[in-house]
């Protein structure tokens, strides 16, 4: 086991990674998994994901300090006019599970996977994203990842980076690799 600092983040900044290239949720397990080298423990909620994914297998390699969380169901989302009832309530819910373990003193690190995409098809609203961030206590680090990020996140955020599609393997083809994509 690695000794914890006490309150090595200082403050704790807000985190956000947008744009439509991949790596976004890959950058932010990246950082859960740099911070457990540190001794830091992660807690990640991922909206509009129930399907399985490689991290799931590896966070409970490593449960005293990773958990991961899904808020989705085991499809993709859908949405055409309006979103379905059950996915706003389980993107809701996720937040408040979120929010929980944000408040818990458990975790160092808080990654709301895929929240800006879940804003995006109006499973959650921007202030909601923006209490959560302004509840965020000092010591923990918020980490916010999706598609879309609105504006106003951008601004309450203290480092934002864009993933930008350059090129991608998806447009000749190339299905989802379990291990890389999943």
């Amino acid at each position: 086991m690695i000794a914890k600092k006490k309150n090595p983040l200082g403050k704790g900044y807000i985190q956000v990674y947008t744009g439509n290239g991949k790596g976004k949720t890959t950058a932010a397990l990246g950082l859960a998994f740099r911070a457990m080298g540190c001794g830091l423990r992660t807690y990640i909620g991922q909206f509009m994901k129930g399907q399985h994914y490689g991290e799931l297998d590896a966070a409970k390699m490593v449960p005293e300090y990773i958990t991961i969380e899904q808020y989705g169901r085991n499809t993709f989302t859908q949405i055409k006019d309006s979103p379905d009832t059950e996915d706003v309530w389980i993107a809701k819910a996720g937040l408040a599970r979120a929010r929980e373990a944000m408040l818990s003193h458990k975790y160092d690190i808080i990654v709301l996977d895929e929240i800006t995409t879940a804003h995006y098809f109006h499973l959650i609203t921007i202030d909601e994203m923006l209490e959560m961030i302004a509840s965020k206590p000092d010591g923990v680090e918020l980490i916010l990842t999706g598609r879309y990020a609105p504006k106003k996140l951008i601004d309450a955020a203290d480092l934002v980076t864009e993933m930008a599609e350059v090129k991608h393997y998806f447009q000749n083809g190339t299905i989802s690799r379990d291990g890389i994509e999943g």
